[in-house]
């Protein structure tokens, strides 16, 4: 969501590095996220941007949006609203972000703080961009440090999130892992006699 935000004020060309500027305009698009994750996809008042989100230009400019308290405040209650809402449509939801886990859904029933080594990241991410001739792994792994540390104040990990190493696993490896646990914890919920009401 922040991603989405991010590609509209570029798109409207307004100035990322001006606060106020971003702050006025917080609430601005309609931001449409998919939670069926058979077909996710992300929308800005109604044009698809599932594509042009994960780019180089919205990626170097998204850390300057999410800075703004502004738009944290607009966008985590958009967030708490989707996860309540697939939690009471379809007895819950995984919800992916830097701050899910501490500050928008901190009761969620399993946290994850999924990491992998610098280098592995970029590889990824410089594969996902292959089709950009200037992405090098190199070049993105910079990008990604600048990143990292321009999001630190969101990016802590929640004390009772199990940590997960994903430098040497791929994805279905990562999926059974945290299958695993969400299914351990339901299982130590049946056997206490409660349902958990959230799952993130």
């Amino acid at each position: 969501m922040y991603r989405a935000l991010t590609w509209w004020l570029l798109a409207g060309h307004i100035d990322i590095d001006d606060p106020a500027a971003v702050a006025a305009r917080a609430a601005g698009p309609v931001i449409e996220v998919s939670t069926d994750p058979d077909a996710p996809s992300v929308a800005v008042d109604g044009a698809d941007v599932t594509g042009p989100i994960r780019g180089r230009p919205v990626s170097n400019a998204v850390s300057a949006v999410a800075s703004v308290p502004e738009v944290r405040r607009h966008l985590i209650a958009r967030q708490r609203e989707i996860i309540a809402r697939a939690c009471a449509e379809a007895g819950g939801i995984v919800a992916e972000g830097r701050d899910i886990g501490t500050v928008v859904a901190p009761d969620a029933a399993v946290k994850v703080f999924l990491t992998a080594s610098a280098t592995a990241r970029a590889r990824r991410r410089a594969a996902d961009l292959a089709a950009d001739p200037a992405v090098t792994v190199e070049l993105t792994r910079a990008e990604q440090a600048r990143r990292d540390r321009l999001d630190a104040p969101q990016s802590e990990r929640a004390a009772d999130a199990v940590p997960i190493d994903s430098t040497v696993l791929d994805v279905a490896s990562v999926v059974a892992t945290i299958v695993g646990l969400a299914q351990a914890r339901q299982a130590a919920d049946g056997s206490r006699g409660a349902r958990p009401a959230r799952r993130t």
